[in-house]
């Protein structure tokens, strides 16, 4: 009975941090999603927001995008590319219109 809790639990947690992601058009970084979900989700710890970003990635449902600085993530999995400003570290997603 106690698993079956944490299973809900766990699905909620998922469910924040995915729906922060798909809600923003920035490329937050993992401790700034932790701090928005934690707005919602006093409780869920950073570790656990790691894990569930980690998670997410492999199973492809985001994209995980590397910078000189920091990882930053993507909801958005359509074909696009990544724009890296090498000043800033932003992150800008770039499409191609031609296609």
């Amino acid at each position: 009975m106690i698993s079956t809790h944490k299973q809900q639990r766990n699905t909620a947690q998922k469910s924040f941090v995915f729906g922060y992601l798909k809600g923003v058009k920035t490329h937050p970084t993992a401790e700034k999603i932790y701090k928005e979900v934690r707005k919602k989700l006093p409780t869920i710890s950073c570790g656990t927001v790691y894990r569930i970003l980690n998670n997410f990635k492999n199973k492809g449902q985001i994209f995980a995008i590397d910078t000189k600085d920091n990882v930053h993530y993507d909801a958005d999995i359509s074909d696009h590319a990544h724009f890296i400003c090498e000043k800033c570290g932003n992150v800008y997603d770039v499409y191609d219109e031609c296609s």
